[in-house]
């Protein structure tokens, strides 16, 4: 199906242009979003009417998304959520996840604005992008970990997955040292004994 877009939708074109889709996509989406008319010789005349009406709402609405976006950039939000030792989360954390989080700081985003193609599924930070209009997009940290002081050591650098690896180490290789100790003593005392028995 033809269709004129009435905005700019990524991977297609900008407003104006007339670009094929797939049926189910234009009635589906493009259609009852407002995103598109159905390319006739009455929609093109009504898009001529309207395209300078959209322009300037298209140009308020990413000034304003500009104006959003500069205060969400760089921003981190912190996901606490169970995992094993080696950071596997027992569940996920979801675009619908994200955009609740977002929103409980104080922004407004829907889901359909996060772009996560897969659900984050492992401990630690996550850059993702979200699309405050069609030109804006802001980038924002999200830092999943087990606890809030683990976020917090993530939010310094800390590999806290190796970190956990690293302190069972230790502990392995303290514990090896303090059982050896006794032995290494017992065998300097024995052949101190066998010195003086000569």
């Amino acid at each position: 199906m033809d269709v004129i877009l009435l905005e700019r939708v990524g991977k297609l074109g900008q407003m104006g242009d007339v670009v094929r889709v797939k049926d189910g996509f234009a009635r589906n989406f493009l259609l009852p979003q407002g995103k598109a008319l159905r390319a006739t010789k009455d929609s093109r005349a009504k898009f001529e009417g309207m395209k300078v009406q959209l322009e300037t709402r298209n140009l308020e609405l990413k000034k304003e998304a500009e104006g959003v976006s500069s205060k969400l950039d760089g921003k981190s939000f912190i996901v606490v959520r169970q995992a094993s030792e080696s950071g596997q989360l027992y569940g996920s954390v979801s675009a619908r996840d994200i955009a609740t989080i977002v929103t409980g700081g104080g922004f407004t985003a829907e889901r359909s604005q996060i772009a996560l193609h897969n659900p984050i599924k492992m401990i630690g930070l996550h850059l993702i992008a979200v699309a405050l209009h069609p030109e804006v997009e802001a980038k924002i940290s999200i830092n999943v970990a087990r606890n809030a002081d683990e976020a917090e050591r993530q939010a310094r650098g800390e590999d806290v997955t190796r970190r956990r690896d690293e302190d069972e180490e230790d502990a392995a290789a303290e514990a090896t040292a303090f059982f050896e100790k006794p032995e290494d003593a017992a065998a300097d005392q024995g052949s101190g004994e066998d010195e003086k028995a000569d």
